[in-house]
């Protein structure tokens, strides 16, 4: 059986699509594997089959912000729109943990995109579900307070209540300052709703902090 069969997110395809896809060999890629930065050319479509993928785009001050993740199911907007449009990669893409990818090279993609209405559906779903997120993102940076987007951030990483991220690293996931966000951790810790340690924020009132994430909506 090839790896289209475990595949998440992929639809059924033609018998041709499927015998294509699979002659494709899947790679390990190990944590902390940059997968391209800004400049290269896109060279294939990404599926990844296991693991996730951070793609990061760095302003001119050289802040960083995280654009989106892509975990099994989902597509790398960039290399879509590289694909199709002919454009190089404007941000940089990193394995955040051991993952597993499957490149589909620039011609075998633009055979199956005419080729296979399967396949070309799930490229346009996966395209449009992508925008939709990044259009939250603007969003989110753009009009939602630090507090309201530190506390979502905290709620959607936690872990066994537990954070494991630098400042640094939550400041690039939500788009501002390490020091916006130490001096934000540091009141929500004196209002006793998160603790702080080396490495990791630990979530002790996560009724409180989801009161801070919605005040907005």
């Amino acid at each position: 059986m090839g790896w289209c069969a475990r595949a998440a997110g992929l639809p059924p395809l033609g018998a041709a699509a499927v015998v294509r896809l699979d002659a494709l060999s899947p790679v390990e890629v190990p944590e902390g594997t940059v997968l391209f930065r800004p400049g290269e050319t896109v060279k294939g479509f990404v599926i990844v089959l296991r693991g996730r993928i951070e793609v990061y785009l760095t302003g001119l001050s050289g802040r960083e912000i995280l654009l989106y993740e892509v975990t099994p199911g989902q597509s790398c907007v960039q290399s879509t729109l590289g694909l199709m449009g002919g454009e190089d990669y404007s941000g940089e893409a990193v394995a955040r943990e051991p993952s597993e990818i499957v490149l589909v090279p620039r011609d075998t993609f633009l055979r199956l995109m005419d080729d296979d209405p399967g396949f070309r559906g799930f490229v346009f779903a996966a395209f449009a579900a992508r925008l939709q997120s990044m259009m939250h993102l603007l969003d989110r940076v753009a009009f939602q307070r630090i507090e309201t987007r530190l506390a979502e951030c905290l709620l959607a990483r936690a872990e066994g209540g537990r954070v494991r991220a630098t400042h640094a690293e939550i400041a690039v996931m939500i788009g501002t300052a390490r020091e916006v966000v130490s001096r934000r951790l540091d009141a929500l810790a004196r209002r006793g709703i998160v603790a702080l340690e080396r490495g990791v924020v630990r979530i002790l009132d996560p009724e409180t902090l989801a009161e801070v994430a919605d005040a907005e909506k």
